[in-house]
């Protein structure tokens, strides 16, 4: 397996979008990663977007982001409220939504949702990130959920367990309504990214897993 590592930006801020369908979607998918690349980027720009919550769930959505992106120089929170579960049937204003924001940001990284994800809210996202992203490094995450979706990542990022259990108490002190659903727990999120550390052979024994399906080698 072959280690890479992120470009020395200098001064140079690194500009990361965040893309979550629901509000806890983007915190369980790559929370771990954005609180590591937070700690090692001296610079980095966030723009989170979120797109279905009721005012609950966004007030849930926004705390969340404030513990998780404490470390970013610059942030920009945006959550929406598209209905949940319908987003094939509001395509046309979702991509609207996406094209407003393909004409305000250039990011250097985009996190969004896994190909192959079998809620169809995700997979609208996914589809739509490639449509309007089309020359970025976009890294798809993974939900753990009850149909039993999870597929064979081939990006990790190595975490230490610190990180792991720091994302599970953000997402229980965040989202408080999730907390009665049986899957909600630090030993869902804990148990995945121990699993990945195993598959990534991961120095700390912990990782995040992601789908890569484009990344261009430059020859210097």
């Amino acid at each position: 397996m072959m280690n890479l590592l992120l470009p020395h930006l200098g001064n140079q801020p690194l500009h990361v979008l965040c893309l979550g369908a629901h509000s806890d979607d983007i915190e369980i998918g790559c929370g771990g990663t954005i609180l590591r690349l937070l700690e090692v980027q001296p610079i980095v720009r966030v723009d989170w977007v979120v797109f279905s919550s009721s005012a609950r769930r966004r007030r849930e959505a926004l705390h969340s982001a404030q513990l998780f992106l404490k470390r970013a120089k610059s942030k920009k929170v945006i959550v929406r409220s598209y209905r949940d579960g319908f987003f094939p049937y509001l395509g046309a204003k979702i991509k609207d939504e996406f094209e407003r924001l393909k004409r305000r940001v250039n990011p250097s990284l985009v996190f969004t949702h896994y190909r192959h994800d079998l809620h169809q809210d995700h997979r609208v996202l996914n589809e739509l990130t490639w449509n309007t992203f089309r020359n970025h490094l976009i890294l798809e995450y993974e939900i753990p959920k009850y149909d039993g979706d999870l597929g064979s990542p081939n990006v990790f990022s190595s975490l230490d367990e610190s990180t792991c259990r720091k994302k599970a108490a953000f997402l229980k002190q965040a989202f408080r309504t999730q907390a009665s659903k049986q899957w909600f727990s630090d030993d869902t999120f804990l148990a995945l990214t121990r699993l990945r550390g195993v598959e990534a052979s991961s120095p700390t024994g912990f990782a995040e897993a992601f789908y890569a399906r484009k990344i261009n080698l430059q020859w210097q």
